[in-house]
């Protein structure tokens, strides 16, 4: 396959709405492969003010402001809508940046509609609950996100200490 047959359909739990690493890896991995000939969608909560200038299009997904870190959107799910404008653009790989609820239903659809999907991993979500003193979470969040990667054909990292 030519770079220039893909279409990749990236999903985001928060793409341009906060200026992260992972966010800003992410802006340069759509720019990458839209000046190399591949269309790329970006399906993710919309900020009204971004962080910075999205590269490529974004789709919005309702979301709700993540409890006490509210410069974060937590996504429900991927409606009917979203579902018809990824038939409609053609999506011919998913690709998932976290393991939030998104990305599960992002691979669920995957499977479903036999595309293949890769994830990319940025942050070790599972640590989080050590922040909020819910450490005893841990092991439960692990073997989620274990499942979920699991679901996925590839899984790439941004480094080797993330790898």
């Amino acid at each position: 396959m030519e770079v220039s047959d893909l279409r990749v359909a990236l999903f985001s739990g928060n793409y341009n709405y906060v200026r992260d690493g992972a966010n800003q890896a992410l802006n340069r991995l759509s720019g990458y492969l839209l000046r190399n000939g591949a269309k790329v969608r970006i399906y993710s909560p919309k900020s009204k003010t971004p962080a910075f200038p999205s590269t490529g299009k974004v789709v919005g997904v309702p979301a709700f402001p993540f409890p006490g870190r509210g410069e974060y959107r937590v996504p429900l799910g991927i409606p009917p809508k979203v579902q018809r404008d990824l038939r409609e653009f053609g999506a011919n790989i998913f690709h998932i940046s976290s393991p939030e609820f998104l990305g599960h239903r992002a691979v669920t659809l995957a499977r479903k509609w036999d595309v293949p999907i890769v994830a990319s991993v940025h942050t070790r979500f599972e640590t989080y609950f050590r922040y909020y003193n819910m450490a005893w979470l841990e092991p439960v969040v692990e073997a989620i996100i274990r499942r979920l990667y699991r679901r996925c054909d590839a899984i790439f990292a941004p480094s080797e200490s993330m790898a």
